[in-house]
């Protein structure tokens, strides 16, 4: 059974879906013959919090990881597969079986063969809490087993039909059967070795990732640009957080190219002869706020209502991103034609006239000496919670203006607070935070799941933590079937629920990428589907 799938085709004009490693098609940099050799650094927004790809959650890291580590299919822009790791895959016809053959003559960098049973070993670990710690549980919790049928076969058993499990399975990096013993493990780093183009050498934390050519990698997927090693010797990415330090690095050549560019800066590359620029919206879906309705104000439906209510997403994006970025609306990326429901657009927006007389009916009547909305001598405070290592893309100075824009319409009292990981899981453990901004590049309706499932159910995030039956209903029969329409049809009704009717969320803006390099840099670009920046495999270099 062949199960197939689409992409938007309708991106904004000026976003562009260009393919690296993993696909053909255009990057940065003109024409000409590619050149083998070189070292290049990129300047990056995002340090890894973890080098384990198993592990690591941010999806702005995926660009230097992927140098390393490798999966079994490879995607096409439509959301189609190719072979990779494996030559091909077959579901059976109830739904419950997908084997997959893997590719002869693959080797990880430490001398070990790409096998089944090495394959097995990385998904069954996976299911083991104590070292996932539930990180991708939603479908895992449907993976009945997994086994290694000889040296180049394995076969997963479902416990149900589920849909995502191919987007899942095939998207799913691959480490070494020698990493499990390492002390490195869970922190990853150069112990941890992959089947990628390079090999991650060193790791200076808070300043740089450094990665060398893998001379014997002859294993690109079937759509890549080119076969064989890569273009470059070295890869260096330099951690830079702040927009402003890497557009000087980049004007200033300390840095070759850079991702992350502000809306301020990119008419200093867009258009001039000296750089490249390109632009991509992500899939998956967009940066939410999520109203916790299980603590504090924010139970309230009319609360919630209110809070949406108070925000006037578009002035803030015009003001903060110059135009640069495109709103959300729903559950799933706009460029996401796959489940993206288009109808959910304007079905609720800024009013701040509604979000007075909703407070009004709520009883938040009164206010304090500094003009917050009280009720029984109680300020209507609401904590929004952001880990400080996913904040990206000027995400602080938009939560700012949430927040200032909530305490002017409505008297609403948003305490944003940005916490470390450690302070940030126990929050959610416990259930003790007022609203969580999070955005995510999970596709096949992952996303979704991860989101608005009840979350003792699956040990999925659902930072609203709703709990409503429908969410369950929809999302099971959006999983039974491999019928896109009437999948989507399910995730449709989910969405209008979710957002118009319980308001437990307020998608912001849909998450986008940039690179600007100089113009001796050619290849960089986006990974199809996805669209998130692709590794550095088909850059090369022409400094003249």
């Amino acid at each position: 059974m062949k199960r197939n799938w689409r992409l938007a085709t309708a991106l904004m004009a000026t976003a562009l879906v260009v393919t690296a490693c993993g696909g053909s098609g255009s990057g940065s940099g003109g024409s000409g013959e590619p050149r083998s050799g070189g070292s290049l650094t990129w300047g990056v927004e995002t340090e890894p919090t973890t080098l384990n790809p198993h592990l690591n959650g941010q999806s702005n890291t995926k660009l230097m990881l992927r140098n390393t580590y490798e999966t079994l299919l490879a995607r096409t822009p439509d959301g189609g597969y190719v072979p990779w790791l494996a030559t091909g895959h077959e579901v059976s016809p109830d739904g419950l079986t997908y084997t997959f053959t893997l590719r002869e003559g693959v080797r990880f960098t430490d001398g070990n063969p790409l096998t089944a049973a090495a394959v097995a070993r990385n998904f069954t670990t996976m299911q083991d809490v104590a070292y996932s710690g539930g990180f991708s549980s939603g479908p895992l919790s449907n993976l009945a087993g997994v086994q290694a049928r000889d040296e180049r076969t394995v076969v997963f058993t479902l416990k149900n039909p589920y849909a995502p499990f191919l987007d899942f399975a095939s998207g799913f990096d691959i480490i070494s059967p020698a990493a499990w013993d390492k002390p490195q493990l869970k922190a990853g780093g150069p112990e941890i070795a992959g089947t990628g183009p390079f090999i991650l050498e060193r790791y200076v934390k808070g300043q740089e990732l450094r990665f060398r050519k893998n001379p014997d990698y002859n294993w690109a997927p079937r759509n890549a640009a080119h076969q064989g090693p890569a273009y470059l010797d070295e890869v260096i990415y330099r951690f830079l957080p702040e927009s402003s330090v890497r557009t000087g690095a980049l004007t200033s050549g300390q840095v070759d190219l850079i991702e992350g560019v502000s809306g301020n800066d990119a008419s200093l590359f867009e258009g001039n002869p000296e750089f490249t620029y390109q632009r991509s919206l992500n899939n998956g879906s967009p940066y939410t706020l999520y109203w916790n309705a299980t603590f504090g104000p924010a139970a309230e439906e009319k609360v919630r209502k209110a809070l949406n209510a108070s925000v006037d997403v578009d002035a803030i994006l015009q003001s903060i991103y110059r135009g640069q970025r495109t709103r959300g609306w729903g559950i799933a990326s706009s460029v996401d034609t796959l489940f993206y429901d288009k109808s959910i657009e304007r079905t609720y927006g800024a009013d701040k006239n509604t979000a007075n007389r909703l407070l009004d009916e709520a009883g938040w009547t009164a206010k304090d000496s500094e003009g917050f909305r009280t009720k029984n001598g109680q300020r209507l405070t609401i904590e929004l919670v952001q880990a400080q290592s996913t904040v990206r893309d000027q995400r602080e100075v938009l939560l700012q203006a949430v927040q200032a824009q909530a305490r002017q319409h409505a008297g609403i009292d948003l305490k944003v607070s940005y916490v470390d990981l450690g302070t940030y899981a126990e929050l959610r453990k416990n259930n003790t935070f007022g609203s969580i901004a999070n955005s995510d590049t999970l596709t096949g309706g992952i996303d979704i799941e991860n989101h608005w499932y009840p979350p003792t159910a699956k040990g999925t995030l659902n930072y609203s933590r709703a709990g409503d039956p429908e969410l369950s209903r929809w999302l099971q029969a959006a999983a039974a079937t491999t019928d896109t329409a009437e999948r989507a049809r399910q995730y449709g009704q989910l969405q209008r629920f979710a957002l118009v009717d319980k308001a437990y969320g307020l998608p912001l803006y849909i998450p986008e990428n940039q690179i600007a390099a100089a113009t001796h840099v050619h290849g960089a670009g986006f990974r199809p589907y996805k669209q998130l920046p692709e590794n550095s495999y088909n850059i090369w270099v022409d400094r003249g």
